[in-house]
């Protein structure tokens, strides 16, 4: 019942108060009875939900993790009752980083803003991650693919590499029965038997993601040990209205295309509080 609807019950009530008291009439069989009003509908949740925008370079991988993460955390059921809604922003044929950036942005307005993207053969990642500092738009940069945090679930990678994706989907295929056929016939998806082989590894994951920042030869001054948080203010904010979002760990020196393996797609975990930080 609306609030409005109560507070007409109640005038009417008071209405009827001021009348002179009427003799009850006796009920006869048949007599149609006064229709009762029917209850109060239960209350809305109201609980809040953290809504964030992703933008995705590619156009299956990505997307169906993101899917992933909302199916299976989405509800606050394994976060402490911390709900969120991942809305995956791609385009049929993938997209530059540059424009997964831009596109996140505008479709994000003023929710938050991510951008998943990968080095692949990219030239326009240093416009990206200038346009994701000027919209403040948080950056999940992985090198050389995506697919490289998929592998992490399950074993850990590192040593200085080729910057191909190669020897990534190589060991993504060993890793689990379920990833055998990964990336053959264009299937990059992550789905179904793909989606319970992740299950219960995020945490080893996010482990082996921190461990490549700490052995990272271009800077001494690489380590996970920062964090910071950004002032996003949803509706109805829960109980901690600024969501940890933890640094990469890269130095300021260490240049961003050359660190080969490495993945910040942790970051998104540890900020929806999936894994702690």
């Amino acid at each position: 019942m609306s609030t409005r609807g109560g507070q007409q019950g109640q005038h009417g009530a008071e209405e009827q108060a001021d009348e002179p008291p009427r003799r009850k009439r006796k009920s006869r069989k048949g007599e149609e009875k006064p229709l009762v009003a029917p209850a109060p509908p239960p209350p809305a949740d109201t609980r809040a939900q953290r809504v964030l925008y992703v933008g995705c370079e590619g156009e299956s991988t990505e997307p169906d993790y993101l899917n992933y993460l909302n199916e299976r955390f989405g509800d606050g059921s394994l976060t402490g009752g911390r709900r969120f809604r991942i809305q995956p922003v791609f385009a049929k044929n993938g997209m530059t980083p540059a424009r997964a950036v831009a596109k996140v942005q505008e479709k994000a307005e003023e929710d938050e803003a991510w951008a998943l993207f990968d080095r692949d053969q990219h030239h326009d990642i240093p416009e990206a991650l200038e346009l994701a500092a000027e919209t403040g738009t948080e950056v999940c940069f992985s090198h050389p693919s995506f697919d490289l945090w998929l592998l992490l679930h399950f074993q850990a990678f590192g040593g200085k590499r080729s910057g191909s994706s190669k020897d990534v989907v190589d060991a993504l295929r060993q890793a689990d029965p379920a990833f055998k056929n990964f990336d053959k016939r264009n299937d990059k998806s992550v789905k179904d038997g793909r989606r319970e082989a992740l299950k219960k590894k995020e945490s080893a994951a996010v482990r082996h993601a921190r461990s490549m920042v700490d052995q990272c030869e271009h800077s001494a001054r690489c380590k996970v040990k920062s964090t910071r948080k950004d002032r996003y203010q949803w509706v109805g904010a829960p109980e901690r209205p600024d969501p940890l979002i933890p640094h990469s760990g890269h130095a300021a020196d260490c240049p961003v295309l050359d660190r080969d393996p490495s993945t910040d797609v942790w970051r998104l975990l540890v900020s929806l509080e999936i894994v702690d930080a």
